[in-house]
């Protein structure tokens, strides 16, 4: 019976010995990493602007306030297509009427109406923002609040900022590798966090101006990434 003992527990300690060592082992298969990050941008003139604008109304009824706008926006989107805006590219994107209370007096008293008509406008070429703001402004649209510029097709620029990201990367992790007497092997994981930081603009009506100086800028089109690399010993 001790001997049957004697010899379980020494199987059992070369199992546990065995095991232990294939653990070793693998553990020592396992590469050495170094995880850095990198960031690349590239800038890149846009190619389309959304601008939002339209015209808002008062009068004493509703139907006064209604048909003044009606009328108002019916020249302002005749300016447009003037202008070489596609009916597609205008669209409306809010609508309104609603009374305005007499502050001064009683605030329950209607002392008249509001009617807004808003709409958005892709102006496909750049190059003719200020001339459409000016017709607008020309035709009677007396609410502009904001332009919106876009980079239609990002593709190329993105994948340029992607090579600068892997590259800045890799940079940092050969100082880290060169700094501790090890090589720097082949990438074993990377992972993308992308961004556009929109460029500045400018809307400004001035007196006496014959245009509107538009300020187009830039979009940066930004690209960081997280990356894995080996170590060689």
């Amino acid at each position: 019976m001790r001997m049957f003992l004697s010899f379980v527990l020494l199987c059992t300690v070369a199992a546990v010995l065995g095991t232990d060592a294939s653990r070793a082992q693998t553990l020592n298969k396992l590469p050495s990493l170094i995880t850095v990050s990198g960031e690349g941008e590239v800038g890149i003139a846009p190619d389309l602007a959304i601008l939002r604008g339209g015209v808002t109304t008062t009068g004493k009824s509703a139907r006064e306030a209604s048909e003044a706008n009606a009328k108002a926006m019916t020249a302002v989107l005749a300016a447009t297509k003037a202008g070489g805006i596609a009916d597609q590219d205008v669209q409306t994107s809010r609508l309104s009427l609603q009374p305005v209370r007499d502050q001064n007096r009683n605030e329950l008293r209607i002392a008249g109406f509001q009617a807004m008509n808003q709409v958005t406008i892709r102006i496909r070429d750049v190059a003719k923002i200020a001339d459409v703001i000016d017709r607008l402004v020309s035709a009677g649209a007396n609410d502009i609040y904001g332009i919106t510029f876009v980079v239609s097709s990002p593709s190329k620029a993105l994948d340029a900022a992607r090579e600068a990201a892997i590259a800045d990367a890799r940079r940092k992790a050969e100082t880290y590798a060169r700094a501790a007497g090890v090589k720097l092997g082949a990438p074993v994981t990377i992972t993308e966090e992308g961004s556009a930081a929109p460029g500045p603009f400018l809307i400004q009506r001035m007196s006496g101006a014959t245009s509107t100086p538009i300020a187009v800028g830039e979009e940066i089109q930004r690209v960081s990434v997280t990356v894995s690399f080996e170590l060689l010993r």
